[in-house]
């Protein structure tokens, strides 16, 4: 009983305290939504490859994150306050997330399809490679008489 009024209290003064909360005022520079999708494409793109290839990124001192905010000719402050602001109205910054997941969906699709086909190309040549070693290999003679052969 004693948790549940605890329980009830605490989440009574978190309604209370997020009930004062305004939305952040719209950037005079907000990033479209169309831009902030395709900046998130990008950037989970990029963290994926960091997670792969870091010590190649760090070996020739690449920081992929200010490479995408310099390619969309943005900067980081820029950036924070539209994801703020998109990230206020939850039903917006859904549908931009979701714009950005469809698009890496589906070049993670067309990306195993690509590599199955070049899988499959490598298994036909190894077999057709296989296929001709086979052919190529010199016969032994079918001498069956038991008589010696000998060149003259």
């Amino acid at each position: 009983m004693l948790k549940q009024i605890s329980l009830l209290v605490i989440l009574g003064g978190v309604m209370w305290a997020c009930d004062g909360v305004k939305p952040p005022e719209k950037p005079e520079n907000l990033i479209s939504k169309d831009k902030m999708a395709d900046l998130l494409y990008e950037l989970h793109i990029i963290n994926a490859a960091k997670g792969v290839n870091r010590k190649i990124l760090e070996d020739h001192h690449f920081d992929p994150e200010a490479y995408i905010l310099e390619k969309y000719e943005i900067d980081s402050l820029q950036f924070a306050k539209s994801n703020m602001y998109y990230a206020y109205d939850a039903e917006a910054y859904k549908a931009i997330v979701e714009d950005a997941k469809t698009r890496l969906e589906a070049e993670k699709e067309r990306l195993e399809k690509l590599k199955e086909k070049e899988e499959d190309s490598i298994k036909k040549s190894k077999a057709a490679k296989s296929a001709t070693e086979k052919n190529t290999k010199p016969k032994p003679s079918n001498n069956l008489s038991g008589e010696a052969v000998f060149d003259k």
